[in-house]
């Protein structure tokens, strides 16, 4: 059978290094971003560019989106030049991006309506993980559709859960993201308890790192200031929109985040010290200048 053809549609730091996996797998793809400049290392191997979404998902079977929040999707999505417009029914079309639950389950809807499959199948990694094949999605939606798209999923990721009806998957990376935001926020005060009190960083640190707190998380922000790292992996602002989205879905189950919503502050501040597109990691040297 011929290889399913496939439609990127963003090509930020995710969806650049997915992109150029599918490449490498094979795959007949079309590309669609905004700015238009980020497609011609794509066009270059191969790919097709689309001039719109609803362009790009008309010469695909499997459709994937990857942007920065609810707003962007629906601009992807929906409209007279929005992808849904364009999917032959037929398709399958993934949301990768980290987005609200409701949002999720309204696309699902309307994709429904157009007699497509829909899987939110949002991704734990970062850009070296995008780049190197080693996502792991999250999914939600019917198992038969994730089973159809598992080639091309495969050759972007290391694996993928199936956590049930569309809207899990995106749920499930909510809750993976406040974890992670509430363990870099609190790194990031007590990065400055260390400076304040007057320990040895290098000493203080390894205990951290070596101790009970030391995740993989904060190994990797810990070595990022440490050695002065400061390329981009995932833009402290998105984090802060990711534990706002998790409050929100908490609120829609009758309970709160209070150490999101902590967390969400020490970001947020950190956006308003101008900090909002560096790497995440730099949440510990806004936090630490804040406390100087």
């Amino acid at each position: 059978m011929a290889q399913p053809r496939v439609a990127i549609l963003g090509l930020g730091i995710m969806g650049s290094g997915m992109a150029g996996r599918v490449l490498s797998g094979g795959f007949p793809l079309v590309v669609y971003n905004r700015n238009s400049e980020k497609a011609a290392p794509f066009a270059a191997k191969g790919a097709t560019v689309a001039t719109t979404p609803k362009e790009a998902a008309s010469q695909a079977d499997i459709i994937i989106s990857v942007v920065s929040d609810d707003d962007a999707s629906r601009g992807i999505w929906l409209g007279e030049n929005g992808a849904l417009a364009g999917a032959a029914p037929g398709s399958i079309l993934i949301e990768s991006s980290t987005l609200t639950v409701s949002w999720m389950q309204q696309l699902a809807q309307s994709v429904a309506q157009k007699k497509c499959e829909f899987l939110d199948a949002p991704v734990t990694g970062s850009k070296s993980h995008a780049a190197n094949g080693e996502l792991f999605f999250l999914v939600g939606g019917p198992a038969a559709a994730l089973e159809k798209a598992k080639p091309v999923l495969a050759v972007m990721s290391r694996g993928m859960l199936h956590l049930g009806a569309n809207g899990s998957g995106a749920r499930m990376k909510l809750i993976n993201n406040f974890v992670c935001g509430v363990q870099a926020a609190a790194l990031a005060e007590a990065a400055t308890l260390i400076q304040k009190g007057g320990l040895d960083a290098e000493k203080a640190f390894s205990v951290l790192t070596n101790g009970a707190p030391g995740s993989p998380l904060v190994k990797t922000l810990s070595e990022r200031v440490a050695t002065g790292n400061t390329d981009v992996n995932f833009q402290l602002r998105l984090m802060a929109k990711d534990l706002g989205y998790a409050i929100d879905e908490a609120s829609r189950n009758q309970m709160r985040l209070d150490t999101a919503a902590a967390a969400r502050g020490i970001f947020e501040r950190a956006i308003e010290k101008g900090y909002g597109n560096k790497d995440m990691s730099a949440v510990i040297t806004a936090t630490r200048a804040a406390g100087a």
